[in-house]
């Protein structure tokens, strides 16, 4: 390997011996761009040096920091730093940066973490600062940075940059993507007088400019009270030098504008870069990167500007699904869209309002938005599962590029008949509002008729069992639709006995307290139960892991043996993340139930779930009689018609969650068929491991028992699907030219939260307690202890026996009818949904006070 590669030497190949900002900066050369001639040192001198370094155990950093200091560095890499110097010119001052083996990749920028130093001049101030940038690579941000990425010291190494210094009159960042909002072709750039470091290293406010469309639509005069400028004899120094306006005319904001699309064009994704301009105003372009907190664009052949809305988020799954889980649910949506007379022309594409990127789906709500039935109906949707959505879908009315495309109802009328039609809706309506005994048992028969479906033979094939797995897909969403009819007329009846008792909805929540029917509740109140009954020294006294082992071998005591797996029987195909078929069932990693039911055994004292469940019933009670005595003031016979109705709201309001209930269930089904799909790949060396399988889709499952290989297909996979799972944030809302709407929304609420006034969100259980905060990410393993205030993310049925013990609840997403506000209120728990960014706003052991009437939280 070369010690020294001039930027026209560097190709794309080259990461590994160059580091991302080399390999960028010669690709730009290559390019044409209008970069400053320079060259990079390779790994390999840092290989040389670092040789002997040990990268494991306590105090990495310091011990890595100090060999690369100290250590003597070879002849033939000083030989080579001094000759390269010297190329460039007699005392040239040059900039020495940072470039990591790591770095400016598209799921990671490393933007800051090693360091550059600038206007060095002379050979042995050169060689100090290539030492001092080895040394940068175990900074203590770099180090965590790494950790946080999941990225292993030992594999990443440093080349070095060494590049002429623009003597700039003004310098800063440009992205072509605006990092703020998401949206595509939107440039931005932030500049400042003298370097760019002054911009990049946050010393100044700088100058901010918009350009969009072939113009400028913003520009915005920054705080520039001092500039950094380079010193005669080497280094810089900060000159207070106080600039009034803008520092870049309008015509200088286009040419940097037109370099940024040229930039863009050639990577074909967005890019961070930084910039000068010189004394005799050339551009130059210093360096460029990925934009890496974009989300990516679901892909698209319709016309016109996209709306899409995050499946994942309104169920509470924020990380990535499997390829298999994308394709499952591909196949059910072909089935549900079939109902409504727009089934696709092959199942396998699913229906054509769904789409998928980032490995999470998504919901194109485009016509909804642009129909005049929809923009009525969407608002009054959400408001239900995804109340933070409201103000953005309303926002999106206001963009004229989404104006209504038609004044006709025909269409959506006509897709909406014959839903109704196909589900039977008048039918069932009828059904529930007449006889509540059928209405019920109708529900328990389609769980038999599923369970039917569902049944394999044991000996069908690999190819037999795929075939089964696509019909009970494809005909699963009709047959558990026909629910929603039942559950819709309850929450109907619901809105009825408001309007005739005069009683805002919002103020009748306890009549939805402990509802019956619910599996999610049943489900938690019997894992209680179990706790009661099962032999708790064993839970009291292992760690989870022994627990497992001793349950998978048959050897916990009798009576815990023989009730968790009766209750893993009836339960056990649920789980977190359950919408997804590639993840583990609770049946085939235990941990979590079991870990639930040791922290159940660690309590002591207060009611017990069953307790509070029936507590909850009796308010409801109670509740039902005051509204109708409201009722019958306004008019006598109001007050049997709210009474009878509100009983029919309990009877069927619990049924909500039986279609996801029914669901998991068949995803839970699927996925053992695919196993099995999978353990025969493995026979063939198709794949490694069976659960490998969960990384193809449908098409290429059944196309791989022919035989191939598809390992590097599902390595790549995985590795994608990893780096999705350390995504921090994903969008409610979503705009095909890369708008997040909810990007002002948030920066909003977070500046009216600023002096420490309540956080606010969606009320979704009434009541007010103060307690301790507990923040979790992530329910394995979790531990609530009583009357603890859960701070989440937000809920599937996975996360539900946590509530068992929660004194209240606060989620970053959710409306009043999502999962997590329907299980507080059953258990009376004080809740308040759709808090923006509250997992972080919120720390565990702060005290606060959530008002779950109010929907504020506020410090204790």
């Amino acid at each position: 390997m070369k010690t020294i590669l001039s930027f026209a030497e560097i190709d794309a190949g080259m990461l590994a011996e160059v580091g991302g900002k080399a390999a960028n900066l010669g690709e730009l050369t290559r390019a044409g761009l209008p970069v400053p001639p320079g060259w990079v040192l390779t790994t390999e001198a840092y290989r040389q040096v670092a040789a002997g370094l040990d990268t494991s155990g306590p105090q990495v950093a310091e011990r890595a920091r100090k060999h690369l200091l100290d250590a003597p560095m070879p002849d033939e890499v000083r030989e080579a730093i001094v000759e390269a110097y010297r190329g460039l010119g007699d005392g040239v001052p040059v900039a020495v940066r940072s470039s990591a083996t790591a770095e400016d990749l598209p799921f990671a920028s490393f933007a800051g973490q090693q360091d550059t130093f600038l206007n060095v001049v002379g050979e042995e101030a050169v060689l100090t600062a290539v030492r001092r940038c080895w040394a940068s690579l175990w900074t203590d941000r770099a180090v965590a940075y790494r950790e946080s990425n999941g990225i292993g010291h030992a594999a990443v190494r440093l080349a070095v940059v060494v590049q002429e210094m623009v003597d700039a009159r003004t310098a800063g960042v440009m992205f072509t993507a605006n990092p703020v909002t998401g949206r595509r072709r939107e440039i931005v750039i932030d500049a400042s007088p003298g370097l760019g470091e002054a911009v990049v290293s946050g010393a100044v406010n700088p100058d901010r400019f918009r350009f969009r469309d072939g113009r400028v639509i913003e520009r915005r005069a920054g705080d520039k009270p001092l500039a950094i400028r380079p010193l005669p004899g080497g280094g810089t120094e900060r000159v207070e030098q106080p600039h009034d306006g803008l520092c870049l005319t309008d015509d200088e904001v286009r040419r940097l504008a037109g370099l940024g699309a040229r930039v863009e064009e050639h990577y074909g994704a967005p890019q961070d870069t930084e910039w000068a301009i010189d004394a005799a105003g050339t551009l130059w372009l210093t360096q460029a990167r990925p934009i890496t907190t974009l989300y990516p664009l679901p892909e698209t052949t319709r016309p016109g500007l996209r709306v899409y809305f995050s499946v994942n988020v309104a169920q509470g799954v924020m990380g990535p699904l499997t390829p298999m889980g994308v394709a499952a649910f591909r196949m059910i949506s072909a089935g549900g869209a079939g109902l409504a007379g727009h089934a696709p022309a092959d199942p396998y594409d699913g229906a054509g309002f769904l789409a998928e990127s980032g490995h999470r789906i998504w919901l194109d709500i485009t016509a909804a938005v642009r129909n005049r039935a929809g923009r009525a109906l969407l608002p009054r949707v959400l408001t239900l599962g995804e109340a933070r959505a409201v103000p953005l879908v309303r926002g999106l009315f206001e963009d004229p590029r989404l104006a209504p495309a038609s004044r006709s109802l025909r269409p959506f009328l006509r897709g909406a008949l014959r839903f109704a039609r196909n589900v039977r809706v008048p039918e069932r309506v009828l059904v529930a509002l007449t006889s509540p005994r059928r209405a019920l048992a109708h529900t328990v028969r389609l769980g038999a008729e599923l369970d039917r479906r569902l049944r394999v033979p044991e000996s069908a094939t690999p190819a037999q069992r795929l075939d089964h797995a696509e019909r009970v897909l494809a005909g699963t969403f009709p047959l558990i639709i026909r629910i929603m009819p039942t559950a819709i007329t309850g929450y109907a009846l619901y809105a009825l006995s408001s309007r005739l008792s005069g009683v805002p909805i919002d103020e009748m929540s306890d009549v939805l307290r402990s509802v019956p029917h619910n599996p999610t509740t049943e489900m938690d109140i019997e894992l209680w139960h179990l706790a009661t009954r099962v032999e708790p020294e064993p839970f009291r006294e292992l760690p989870v892991s022994e627990l497992v082992a001793r349950y998978q071998a048959g050897e916990l005591p009798p009576v815990a043996q023989r009730k968790i797996t009766a209750f893993l029987a009836r339960y056990g195909h649920r789980g977190v993340a359950e919408i997804d078929a590639g993840v583990p069932r609770w049946s085939e990693e235990p941990g979590h139930i079991l870990g639930v039911l040791a922290n159940y055994l660690r309590m002591d004292g207060g009611l017990t779930p069953a307790e509070l469940f029936e507590k909850g019933a009796r308010q409801a009670g109670k509740t039902i009689g005051e509204l109708a005595a409201r009722a019958g003031r306004r008019a006598r016979w109001r007050a049997p018609v709210v009474r009878w109705a509100l009983g029919r709201t309990r009877q069927y309001a619990g049924l909500r969650e039986l279609p996801k209930f029914y669901l998991v269930k068949t995803l839970a089904a699927v996925r053992r068929s695919l196993l099995v799909v999978g353990e025969h790949l493995v026979e063939q060396g198709v794949i490694d491991r069976a659960g490998d399988v969960f990384f193809l889709d449908l098409r290429e499952a059944r196309a791989a028992l022919r035989g191939g290989d598809l390992r590097t297909l599902v390595a790549g996979r995985r590795a994608t699907y990893e780096r999705e799972r350390r995504r921090r944030h994903v969008p409610r809302l979503l705009l095909s030219d890369g708008t997040e709407p909810e990007a002002a929304f948030e920066a909003e609420a977070t500046e009216g939260a600023a002096d420490g006034a309540a956080l606010t969100g969606t009320p979704a259980s009434p009541g007010t307690i103060t307690g301790v905060a507990r923040v979790v990410l992530d329910p394995h393993g979790a531990h609530l202890e009583p009357g603890e205030i859960l701070v989440c993310p937000s809920t599937d049925p996975g996360w539900t026996p946590l509530f068992l013990t929660a004194g209240g609840l606060v989620m970053e997403m959710g409306g009043a009818m999502s999962h997590g506000a329907v299980v507080a209120r059953e258990y009376g728990i004080p809740a308040v949904v759709g808090v923006p960014e509250a997992t972080q706003r919120i720390g565990t052991g702060e005290r606060i006070t959530v008002n779950g009437a109010a929907g504020t939280i506020t410090p204790a």
